[in-house]
Parts: structure tokens; sequence; C-alpha cells
């Protein structure tokens, strides 16, 4: 049994924010943005939006793409660190709004590789027999979580929502997915974190407004160094699982985090830029959303063939990483 993608969707909310505006808030330049990330504008959520309904939006194309009613959707899994409220999950809400009454749904948090676990998770699903049919969402609504006033983070992040449906298939020669590997190194996770609230800095802690540990705080050099490291072994780690050399890959889906990590990575594995897909530049680090944005606009833009394969990566806050290789 492999669990193929027979349908994709994407959100992003109708309001943007250039570098140019955002450069004269923070007292830099544009270039200044540009240069150190690519990034050139990102997408900003209206003030009455959540990120359960970006996650619906999404959805709700996705479905459609893959010709099937939410019915008939048996699993959903969003992954997010921004959800709605602590509980109920965003899943739920999603599964609520979408009448998907047949489906059992949860969240995976594990930051900007939320989108890659829960594609993974919903294959065991798949393969176990335990569902048919799964959507997988990344969501984040980021603008929430920053510090304004921080040029470090501020210039990174925008909103956003992606989404596929993942179905079983008989055919083990076809399309689907074809390696995974999934990674956490605890030890890490002081590099990069949103400490509260929670449990260890609760929203009546005076700390939390005072020193900003509701945002975004995040230690860039070690982030880069970390994410370049894991990125391009778990590319390693899928390749080899998969059987097949770098030079079989003819899309890469890197998360969206800085064109400097993506063009160190692509460096590493001796890829030119061309096979890496990039939506930074307009959209920003949309976090869990990102891979999955990137793998909808080029299914809908015609530049998946049947038979390519995508090498799909990620790493985030935790810190959590991991490496997905598929047949389209």
């Amino acid at each position: 049994m492999r669990a193929r993608i027979i349908g994709t969707g994407g959100y992003l909310p109708p309001d943007v924010m250039t570098s140019e505006a955002l450069a004269e808030r923070l007292g830099v330049t544009a270039e200044w943005i540009v240069e150190r990330t690519g990034i050139g504008a990102r997408h900003i959520a209206a003030p009455d939006e959540t990120t359960s309904q970006m996650a619906t939006k999404a959805a709700r194309q996705a479905l459609l793409s893959a010709g099937i009613a939410a019915e008939e959707i048996d699993l959903i899994i969003v992954g997010t660190v921004t959800p709605d409220s602590p509980t109920p999950s965003t899943a739920a809400l999603v599964q609520a709004a979408l009448g998907a009454s047949r489906a059992c749904a949860f969240d995976v948090s594990a930051a900007c590789a939320g989108a890659l676990f829960g594609m993974i998770v919903a294959e065991q699903f798949i393969k176990t027999g335990l569902a048919r049919h799964a959507l997988v969402i990344g969501a984040e609504l980021l603008s929430r979580s920053i510090d304004w006033n921080d040029r470090n983070t501020a210039v990174l992040f925008g909103d956003g929502a992606g989404a596929v449906i993942l179905a079983a298939s008989e055919d083990d020669d076809g399309p689907g997915i074809l390696a995974r590997r999934l990674h956490t190194d605890g030890t890490l996770s002081g590099i990069l974190s949103i400490p509260g609230p929670g449990t260890a800095t609760s929203a009546r802690d005076p700390r939390l407004v005072a020193e900003r540990l509701d945002t975004i705080h995040m230690q860039g050099r070690e982030v880069f160094r970390s994410a370049v490291r894991t990125l391009t072994a778990a590319a390693g780690e899928v390749l080899s699982e998969a059987g097949i050399t770098r030079e079989d890959v003819e899309h890469v889906m890197g998360h969206q985090a800085n064109l400097r990590i993506i063009q160190s990575v692509m460096a590493h594995l001796d890829l030119p830029m061309e096979r890496c897909h990039i939506n930074l530049d307009r959209c920003g680090n949309t976090s869990a959303a990102s891979i999955l944005l990137l793998i909808d606009a080029a299914a809908r833009q015609g530049k998946l063939l049947a038979g390519d394969h995508l090498l799909c990566l990620a790493a985030g806050a935790g810190l959590v990483w991991g490496g997905l290789l598929l047949r389209w």
C-alpha cells in the first residue's frame, strides 16, 4: 500500500506587506531585508482571520482538486504552532467547517516541519488501512507572534495555509511516497522558540509582556548552521532509502526559511537552484504551510509531470527536521 497525493490547495491572505513598507517601520532599507533573507513581501492575515479559517480555505481547494467530497475524508491532520486556541485542536475546527463527519482530526506541533510530519503520520494511517483518504494541512498565522520591533525576526514571517489530500494506492510502482525520515534534537530547543504562554510561563506572568515571551525568539546563526546541516543529511537519508541519486530529483520543495539556507543546502547537494521551487520572495517564511504551498503552486502551473521525483525538506523549532521523497 502506498500513499499518493491526489489533490492540492493553498490560501494566502489578500493583504500584503512589502519589504519596503516594513523597512521603513524598522529603520532599515528594503535592500537590507532582501539581501539577508530573499524576502520581498509577505501576506498578513486580517485582524478577524484565524488559523482554522485559512486552513479550511486551503482544504476546500484540495478537495475540489481531488474531486472528492469532505465526507470521504477519514483523517485530518493540521500542522501548526499558531492554533486558534489551546483546545480544541485546529483540525477539529476544520473538520466541523468542512462537514467531514467521518474524519478523525488532530494537530501536530512540529513548527516549520509540521506539514512534513503530518504527511508522514498520515501515510502510516493509509499503509495500515486505518484511512483511505487523508487531508494534511500546514497553516500558520505567525504575524501575531512577531515582535514587530525586532528586525531579526519581523522581516521573516508571513501567514498562509497549504493542503494536500493523500489517498491509498495499490500500485507499488506508481506515484506516491517513496521514502521518509524524521528527527528531533531537544537539546537545541533554545535556538528558536515562542516561550509563552504555557505552563512554564502563564498568561498571568508579568514577564510575558515585559520580556515579549509570547513572540518568536531566535538565535539566527545557530538556526542557519543547524538547518543547513540537518536538511542536507535528511536529503541523503531519503535518497538512499529510495535507492535513487540526486540527479534523479526533478523538484526540491525546501522549507522557505531564508534564501541563504536554501542556497547552501542546494550547494551541499550539488543540485542546481533551477530545480528548487521558491515562494519566500513573495510569501516570506510561512512555517508549516511553506512546502504545501510550493506543491500546490507547482501542480496548478503544470510543472509537475507524471513520474517526477519531489524531494521535500523541512526543519523547525524543536529542533525538528526531516525529509520526504515522493513520485508524482
